[in-house]
Order: C-alpha cells, then structure tokens, then sequence
C-alpha cells in the first residue's frame, strides 16, 4: 500500500513548492476561475500557514493527523489574528476598507513568504515533510463514499426525489461502527482518525445542505449572519458598531469567528454566504472530533476512544443545532485544540506556551461561553493545586492569568462591553430564578427530558428516551468505576480534574433554575461531552465487570454496540421515518413536516427569501414602520432582508398599521394560509381587516409585500 506522500522535502523545494501554491492562487483569483479558485484557495489558507509554523517550531513528538490539526489550527488562527491586525492598522493609517480583497491578499501571502524564508533559514538542509498519514486501501475508500453519498442524497431530498440515499448512508454508518467495535480486522485503528472525519463530514453535510439558503436550526444563524454581512458590506470591523446597544447583537459582533473569519474567506475565495456557512463551516467542525479522539486514546486506547468519538458524534445537537451557531463551531475547534496542546506530555514547554497563548485569542474571540467554561475549569484547577502545594507541567498558574486576562481585556474594551454586560446580565438572571429552586419546571423543558420527568409523546419517543438515558447512566457509573477504580485507564491528573469539574458543572445546570437556559441545555451537555465521552464506554465496562468476570472486553463492546447503535438510528430520526412516525429531521421528514413545525426551524424558502431582499434593496425600513409574523421577523427578514429586529412589529389580530407602514408576507403566510404569533397563530384570511387599507406594492407568488398609503 502506499500513502500519498512518501517524500522528503529539502528546504529550498519546500520554498519552491509554496512559491509554486501561491504562483497557483494568484492565478486563479486573479482570472477568478470558477472552482479552482475556491477550492485552492481554501485548501492554502487552510492548511498552509499552519502548516508552515508547526516545521518552524519543530513539532515533531506528535503524529500525523495530529500536525493535520494543528496546522489548520494556527491557519484559522492566523486568518482571524492576522485579519484584525490588518484592519486595526490600516484604519489607524486612514486606509477605510482594510478588509478588501486586494489588502488581505497582498498583506496574508506576504506574512506566508516571509515566515516561509525563516523557517529554510532556521532548518537548514533538515527534511521539512516525510511522509504521509494516509494510506490507500479497500477501507479507506469505502469511508470516502459516506461524504458522497451524503452530498448525492441531500441533493436529492432539495430536488424533491427522495430521501432514500440518506437512509443508506445512516445504515452505512452504523454498520461502519459495528464492524470497527466488534471486528478488529474489518477496519484497522489506523483508520480510526479518518473513519471518525469521514462520518463526521457525512453527518454535517446531511443537515447544512438541507436547503439553499441559510437555515438556523432555531438557533442564532440570523444574528451571526446579519454581523458578518455587516463587516463584509463595509469591508471593516468595526468596535464602533451601530447595534452594539443591543447586548445580544454586540457580543455577536465581538466574536471574530463570525466576522472576519468569514469575511476573509468569502472575499478571497470569492464563494456565496451560503457556501461559506453550509460547507467551509462544517468542514471545519468535521475536525472537533478527530481531535478529540487524539485527546481520549491515550487515555483510553483507540478503540475506546473511537466509540467515545462515534457517541460525540451521534447526539443530533452536533449535525442539528451546532450548525446553527458557527461562532460555536469555531470556538469549539480551538477548545479541543487548546485541550491538546495542554494536555500532551510530549511538547516542548515553549511550543506549548505559543500555541496555549495563540488557540486562547482564537477561542475567547469565537465564543464568550466557552471561554468562560474553560477558565473556570483550568483556574479553579490552578487553585486545587495551590491550596494541596503541588504544581503541574501542562496546566500552570501564568496559564490560567494569561487566559483571564486576555479574555476581561477582549470582553470589556471592544464592541462598549457588550460581551462582559451580557455575562452579568446571565449571572443575574440566575440569581434572580434561584427562588425557584424548588420548582422542577424552572430548570427547562431539556432538564426535566433529561431526567425522566417529561411524559413522552409517543411510544416511539418513550424507546427513544431508554437509549438516551442509558448513555447517560453509562457515564454516571463510568465515573463511578474511575472513583472505585475498577476500570482500566490512562488518565492523567488534569483530565481527571477536569472530568471531575465537567460532572459538578452538570449538577449546577440541573440544581440551579435557570442556569441551564443561557446557552440551553443541549449544547451545555454536548460541550460537556468533550469530557464525558469516554466515560460511557468506562460504564459499561464497569457493568461488563460486575456481571461477567471473563472476557469482559468482548462483553464491553457488545454493550456499546446494542446501545449506541440504536441510539445513533433514533437521535438521526432514521426510525422515526422509517416507521412514520413524528420525525424533526428536516432533511429526512422535511416533505412531510407541520409547516409550522418547519419555519419555526428557521426553514427559508426562495419565495421568502426574494421578498426580504426587495424589502432591503426598495424600502427605507429605517424610516418607516415594518411588519411580519414573528418567524420572518427573526429568520428571513433579519438574514436576507437586512432589517434590524427592533425595527419590526409582529403582525396579529389587533395589529394597526401606521401611515406608510410595510407589511411583509411570507411563504408561511401567503401559500401556508397562517400567520404565527407566539404560541397562538391565526388563518392570514382571518386577519383580512388589517390589510383593507394596504396596497399590494410586490408580489412573487410566494411572498407579497403591502404598503399602507394614506
């Protein structure tokens, strides 16, 4: 078998080659070749500059894959440091569109050639690159069909032809498990890394690809949007903000992952808005679990590690909402690289210091609640060991300033603070519920699920929940057998400590009213799961142990197999559909869902979309009064229409429209016949009185759009 690299690069070809790369992307974006010009212009920007730092520092203790990961790790970080440097400098010397196509490509490949030049200086004739870590085979190329079957078959649900590709493909996937957990030969744990990145890519592109237009999965896709377009209209970022008053949109604003990043990558690769959140996006987060298989498997052995991966990976939150919350994306990237580097034994304390300082901008400039998450649970480690008098290596006193700092300084002096007002708006709003405590219902409606305290739907839902409660049961007694010592691990004290604070913050999102609900529950518990995964596959081999006290390992396996197996088919809604029952896969049962149901999701169609982009390209929305139901309000009007949300009034039966006041319509309401109103929705006919003094000013079939004339 041979890998696809089997060369050794001497220093002055290494330069060639990336004289060659950008000879290459200067071609193609000049002539803006169709294709060449987005995928090589990805493909450098994603890997090279990353890959370019790790040969400088001599990265060499760590495998392939994992110098994969941390090449794309300091390339992203790059393209967000990089890119604010250039905008802060340029503004400082009058320059009022540092964002612009010509200035990031001028000022990115100069910074690539001149780090390219030290690092053949530094290295002298050393080899920069030998070898690769992919070797082609029978296996290998199955799992490079998931992400095609995936695309082919989300292609044909958007054509309206079926959704029986994607069904095999789930198939597919579950198979791939089973034979990799129970059959050692069938897929070899070389593969383990591309196995997991193939699955992951399959499962996102299933659901990102779902519609052609941006989709929020009810998550905060519309606001995240709307900031970006913000910095890429005005080709700057800008701390100045004109919404920065509005907490919710000036944290947005604050986060760099989902402004210059993005603005970044769309100018020089030239690619929609569309393309960037349904494709670059989630090929980014395809890699969150490969790093953290790296992470668990010298904790717990490939295999272990893989199972842990596949169970990160099967909790819909991670194909479903995730997708909606591309700061989220992104600042999980870095956590999972910031979780690496600490935690390896084998890097040098200096490259670890720098990729520590580098991936900590890269996450508290992507997401303000992760990165209060990890400070807690690095500083509050930091304070076990100062109060034991014991130090650590990895995970050291000026670590835990350094990140604080960074991140008060980042929050409270950029966008007026919005990010920091907004943390103690959510501590407050926890204070303020605790009289509640006593009340079960004020923990959230995910809680009381998760617990066992809601009443399922349908017998279906009821089998569901058993799957679901039996991971969760897993991981209770996981750690239970890692406190009693039962089970076989590698852990180290700092990913025990942080296990330990992954289970305590879990607690206080179940004991504390309210706490769960400021960054839902849901995702609390899939961030959670960086820490808590492979303490499933450790319950159930504490249980294998109790119950069988000879080949436990095979009996570990089938246990893992006969629950995540169904689990995987019930949280994809697989068998929700196949048996007709009430599914929320859109890409799946969307043919069949409530239209309500749907739009709710934030479900965009053409029809809607044009008729919020007539409104932003022919209406003087700042200036009049706009109104629309409470889905177009907060989706397609705030995405494609460009209308901040305060400057919409929700359309319902005692709803009177001012002089020159427009009035938007959507496919929900004109085609679907209902107008939405918080819990209550009305029949658009049955509010025929609100439209007697309007004048039809823009229809398409799909949408129409009203004007009171006086």
């Amino acid at each position: 078998m041979k890998s696809i690299s089997d060369v050794s690069w001497k220093p002055k070809k290494f330069l060639i080659v990336i004289l060659f790369a950008q000879f290459m992307l200067c071609v193609t974006v000049l002539l803006d070749i169709p294709i060449a010009r987005q995928v090589i212009g990805f493909l450098y920007y994603t890997f090279v500059p990353g890959f370019i730092l790790v040969k400088l520092f001599k990265i060499d203790t760590i495998s392939k894959s994992e110098k994969l990961l941390l090449s794309v790790g300091f390339s992203i970080a790059f393209l967000i440091i990089g890119g604010f440097l250039i905008n802060e400098f340029c503004l400082l010397f009058g320059v009022l569109r540092p964002l612009s196509l010509a200035v990031l490509f001028i000022a990115s490949n100069g910074f690539i050639i001149i780090i390219s030049m030290i690092l053949v200086f530094l290295r002298g004739v050393e080899e920069i690159c030998n070898g690769g870590f992919l070797h082609f085979s029978p296996h290998a190329l199955l799992l490079l069909c998931l992400p095609i079957l995936s695309i082919a078959g989300i292609t044909l649900v958007n054509m309206e032809r079926g959704n029986m590709l994607l069904l095999i493909m789930i198939v597919v996937i579950a198979i791939i498990f089973l034979n990799a957990t129970i059959f050692r030969n069938l897929l070899p744990s070389r593969l383990y890394p591309f196995a997991i990145l193939m699955i992951a890519i399959a499962l996102l592109f299933h659901t990102s690809i779902v519609s052609n237009y941006i989709f929020s999965f009810g998550s905060d896709a519309p606001i995240e949007y709307f900031v970006f377009k913000n910095t890429k209209d005005n080709m700057r970022w800008d701390s100045t903000f004109s919404y920065r008053w509005n907490l919710q949109f000036g944290r947005m604003y604050d986060m760099l992952s989902i402004t210059i990043l993005p603005t970044f990558y769309s100018n020089v690769l030239n690619i929609s808005s569309e393309c960037m959140f349904k494709i670059v996006y989630p090929l980014l987060f395809s890699l969150v679990p490969l790093c953290l298989y790296q992470i668990w498997r010298k904790y717990v052995g490939d295999r272990y590690a893989f199972i842990s991966a596949f169970l990160f990976m099967a909790y819909e939150i991670f194909y479903t909402e995730m997708l909606g919350l591309n700061r989220q994306i992104i600042g999980e990237f870095f956590l999972a690289l910031l979780l690496f580097v600490i935690l390896d034994e084998k890097m040098k304390q200096s490259i670890k210091t720098f990729g520590f300082v580098i991936f900590s901008f890269g996450l508290i400039t992507s997401h303000y609640g992760l990165s209060l998450i990890f400070m807690f649970f690095i500083s509050f480690y930091v304070f076990v060991l100062f109060i034991a008098k014991k130090s650590s290596r990895n995970i050291t006193a000026s670590m835990a300033i350094i990140f604080s700092v960074l991140m008060l300084g980042w929050y409270v002096f950029t966008c007026k603070s919005s990010t920091f007002d907004s943390i103690l708006a959510f501590g407050d709003r926890v204070r303020s519920e605790l009289g509640d405590f006593f009340n079960p219902e004020s923990r959230g409606q995910v809680v009381m699920r998760g617990l066992g305290l809601e009443r399922p739907p349908t017998f279906l839902n009821a089998i569901s929940r058993i799957f679901a409660y039996a991971t969760e049961a897993l991981i209770v007694l996981g750690f239970v057998g890692l406190l009693a010592k039962k089970v076989k691990n590698n852990f180290k004290r700092e990913f025990f400590f942080f296990i330990s604070e992954a289970i305590v913050l879990l607690i206080l999102l179940i004991v504390l009213p309210g706490m769960a609900e400021t960054m839902n529950m849901t995702r609390f518990y899939h961030v959670l799961l960086f820490f808590l995964a492979p303490l499933c596959v450790l319950g159930a081999e504490f249980v294998s142990k109790l119950i069988i006290k000879r080949k436990h390992e095979v009996a570990t396996l089938v246990l893992m197999v006969c629950v995540l197996v169904p689990y995987f088919f019930f949280q994809t809604h697989f068998l929700f559909e196949v048996t007709g029952g009430n599914s929320l896969s859109v890409p799946l049962s969307g043919y069949r869902m409530d239209v309500l149901q749907l739009y709710a999701l934030g479900y965009i169609d053409a029809y809607s979309m044009h008729g919020a982009q007539w409104i932003s390209k022919n209406v003087d929305f700042i200036g009049l009064r706009l109104y629309s139901d409470g889905y177009s309000r907060e989706y397609v009007l705030t995405i494609y229409g460009a209308v901040y949300p305060d400057y919409i009034d929700e359309l319902s039966n005692v709803t009177i429209i001012k002089d020159k006041g427009v009035v938007y319509l959507s496919t929900i309401n004109v085609i679907g016949d209902v107008i939405p109103f918080g819990r209550f929705s009305w029949n658009t006919s049955e509010l025929s009185s609100v439209f007697d003094d309007l004048n039809i000013i823009y229809t398409n079939g799909g949408s129409g759009i009203y004007k009171h004339s006086p």
